[in-house]
């Protein structure tokens, strides 16, 4: 990089936050953003390096800071890993501070609660309560970590912005993951032993650079598609080193060749290494993406290791390619249905369990049938798991993938077996029914106004027993409160109007043209269009409610709510 000024080392999180350093991230940089999944796998890389037998250090990545005087370092690339570790010695600090609080090898606990806050978080002012950070967070974040989480105060919940909501719950996860884990012995020496020994093990790639210039390309260069071997690239020079190392006749190498090039050109090179991630999860115990070239490494050590590998991947190639593509021939017209939906959902966590029955049920007499059943229950498991529920996804991977495997081990036999096996992810009707109560959908997002769409159409469908044509240009979506109201909603307070207006109960089908009549018309207006429509959910709107009020929504949505619960139901899972 000629032109860059910069200086790179490796450091572990002691080196880093141990040697008198403060960092700042930058006051405009973007709020903290990291959710139970990245806290989920930050604390399974540690619960690996703890574990008896682990890896002795675990790499972080780069980080990239920017610095004068080598005192002060501004974050421009890595603050969402720093701050989710200085959480982490909050917490221990906070478990330390229960334990001198009951009594509990008081003073000894009270020197590590010291030390442990000299080192990696600052101190705290003892007159004034006010902390001196090792870490500043930016203008957004700041003032949360410094006034209560640093601190240990009550956490406010009210009033918040949702990253510094990020910030509470971040804080109080990893609380509860080190008392479960470390403080349950009510021992402080253990607790203060583990930040101790992982702090010795995390280490990063620190880039260090002068000004913002060098700081932006040194940041593109990182990123920058090219630069580092893709992971496609890196798993086929060492399979193919493999190979080599047994001496193969040259046919052998011309076909690993051209079946490995068939694969990657079935799929992209960018999609391959998701393939094989779901490939491999399809068959064993679930690899997390940064382990999984190490565990095919270790357990793909000859040559012909190598060839089932691949032989194994051209079974599940033309399935995985298929799995986000509807219209792909594969699939008869009752699953392109729910290929259809949970592409509409996003959600892919299942994708390792249905190559492992698709494999099962090949050949089988009933294949199409079962696997429409497995489909549906994966398409019901996303829409009352994800889009209703909007739960973490970590638990959700742990459990297809446990399926997956019993499937590829052979104790999973039929439709019916996998189905039942699902029940961990199967929300429950009450859970259910009170997460669609409060469920609002932001439809100036296209996926949440199509998936608002087919909520829509299917409550429709289950009320009058009629089908319509989803994809019709003579429907549109209608919000009942509109987006922008006009005057004729001044009785309608304020205050009100943000929280109710992507509210389920808000949303309704009508006629094209009768929306565009409408526009942002009163309640009144609306009404009369409403009872003219042809969609009984919303005819039945003008029937049942002579004004809109914020009452009223969250009515409808109730009685949606009770409706959702019976359409989205898997009768397999009723009563286990």
């Amino acid at each position: 990089m000629p032109g860059i000024t910069f200086n790179t080392a490796n450091q572990t999180w002691r080196q880093l936050f141990g040697n008198g350093t403060t960092y700042v991230v930058p006051r405009f940089q973007r709020d903290y953003s990291w959710a139970e999944d990245q806290w989920d796998d930050l604390w399974q890389d540690i619960q690996g390096l703890m574990s008896e037998g682990g890896e002795t250090a675990h790499y972080m990545g780069y980080l990239v800071l920017q610095s004068k005087d080598s005192k002060t370092f501004e974050i421009i690339d890595g603050q969402q890993r720093l701050t989710t570790l200085s959480l982490l010695a909050i917490a221990v600090i906070r478990a330390l501070q229960t334990l001198a609080d009951d009594g509990v090898d008081a003073e000894k606990n009270r020197k590590r609660i010291e030390q442990l806050q000299n080192i990696y978080i600052g101190y705290v002012d003892p007159v004034t309560l006010v902390p001196r950070s090792k870490l500043t967070l930016n203008r957004n974040n700041d003032g949360y970590y410094r006034d209560y989480i640093v601190p240990l105060q009550r956490l406010p919940q009210r009033r918040l912005r949702s990253s510094e909501h990020l910030l509470r719950k971040a804080f109080e996860w990893l609380s509860r993951k080190v008392s479960e884990t470390y403080a349950t012995a009510r021992d402080g020496a253990r607790l203060a032993q583990f930040v101790d020994s992982l702090s010795d093990r995390l280490f990063f790639t620190v880039v260090t650079v002068t000004d913002e210039l060098n700081a932006f390309r040194v940041f593109e260069t990182l990123n920058a598609r090219g630069v580092r071997l893709s992971p496609t690239d890196l798993l086929k020079n060492y399979l193919f080193s493999v190979v080599a190392r047994a001496a193969p006749h040259q046919s052998e190498i011309e076909a690993l060749e051209r079946r490995w090039e068939s694969m990657v050109g079935r799929l992209g090179s960018e999609s391959f290494p998701n393939f094989l991630r779901t490939h491999w999860n399809s068959r064993k115990k679930l690899v997390r993406e940064g382990d999984l070239f190490k565990t095919i490494r270790d357990q793909t050590r000859d040559k012909a290791a190598v060839f089932e590998l691949v032989r194994q991947m051209e079974d599940d190639v033309d399935t995985y390619a298929a799995l986000p593509n509807p219209d792909d021939n594969v699939w008869n017209t009752e699953q392109r249905k729910y290929i259809r939906q949970m592409k509409m959902f996003s959600v892919r966590q299942g994708w390792p369990m249905l190559l492992a029955a698709r494999r099962l049920l090949a050949g089988n007499q009933s294949a199409d049938a079962a696997f429409s059943q497995i489909l549906r229950a994966c398409a019901i498991i996303s829409f009352r798991y994800n889009v209703i529920g909007g739960l973490a996804t970590n638990e959700q991977e742990r459990t297809y993938n446990t399926v997956a495997h019993q499937i590829a081990e052979g104790r999973l036999a039929d439709a019916g077996a996998i189905i039942r096996a699902l029940k961990p992810i199967y929300v429950s009707d009450s859970q259910f029914r009170q997460a669609f109560e409060e469920k609002e959908l932001k439809t100036t997002a296209s996926r949440n106004a199509q998936i608002a769409w087919y909520i829509l159409f299917e409550l429709e469908a289950h009320a009058s027993n009629r089908q319509y044509d989803q994809e019709s240009a003579k429907y549109n979506l209608e919000h009942i409160l509109p987006e922008n109201p006009a005057d004729d909603w001044s009785g309608f307070p304020e205050a009100d109007q943000e929280d109710a207006v992507y509210r389920i109960g808000n949303l309704a089908l009508l006629e094209a043209t009768a929306n565009r009549t409408l526009a942002n018309g009163g309640f009144a207006a609306k009404r009369e269009a409403y009872r003219r429509s042809e969609f009984s959910t919303t005819q039945a709107i003008a029937a049942d409610n002579h004004d809109w009020t914020f009452e009223r929504i969250r009515r409808r949505q109730s009685q949606m709510a009770d409706q959702a619960t019976g359409i989205w139901r898997l009768s397999q899972l009723d009563g286990q």
